[in-house]
């Protein structure tokens, strides 16, 4: 049977800066994102597109919603398979592609995981479970190109 999960967020535009969106100049690309109990996110575009360098943009986010699910996942089976994770880190990576009217679409992302094993008879499996947490990732398996990863497995 399976289950279905409810999320909502809210987003509030903040970049009115006196005239809304009278020209494309005239605005701030500025927002809040806010989850109930959680802590705001300060969004904005991407500084291409006349966002603030300083908040995050929704590529970013979407590159992280990816990585840190894929985490998530990654963790729980090694936890299962009897792997001691004690590290973990991502440099996560994408490329959008822009068409030439203006919009895009995400080609690739690519993970970079560099994890720390407890011992190191436990690498081999390490690094066999990524493929698996990749198969089970719900933001991998909502998109429509390739989510590749790159792990290093390192021994405390």
């Amino acid at each position: 049977m399976s289950k279905e999960h409810h999320y909502k967020t809210t987003i509030q535009w903040t970049g009115n800066k006196g005239t809304g969106t009278s020209g494309y100049r005239d605005y701030e690309r500025s927002h809040i994102i806010s989850v109930d109990h959680k802590i705001n996110i300060e969004g904005s575009s991407d500084p291409s597109f006349r966002g603030d360098q300083t908040k995050h943009n929704p590529e970013e986010i979407f590159i992280s919603s990816l990585s840190s699910c894929h985490m998530l996942w990654y963790l729980h089976f090694c936890s299962e398979a009897g792997v001691i994770v004690t590290d973990y880190m991502d440099e996560a990576t994408g490329i959008m592609a822009e068409t030439p009217n203006g919009s895009g679409h995400f080609t690739e992302v690519t993970l970079h995981p560099k994890i720390t094993v407890a011992d190191r008879s436990m690498i081999e499996k390490a690094e066999q479970l990524h493929h698996k947490a990749n198969e089970f990732c719900f933001i991998a398996n909502s998109v429509n190109f390739p989510v590749k990863h790159i792990p290093v497995v390192l021994v405390k």
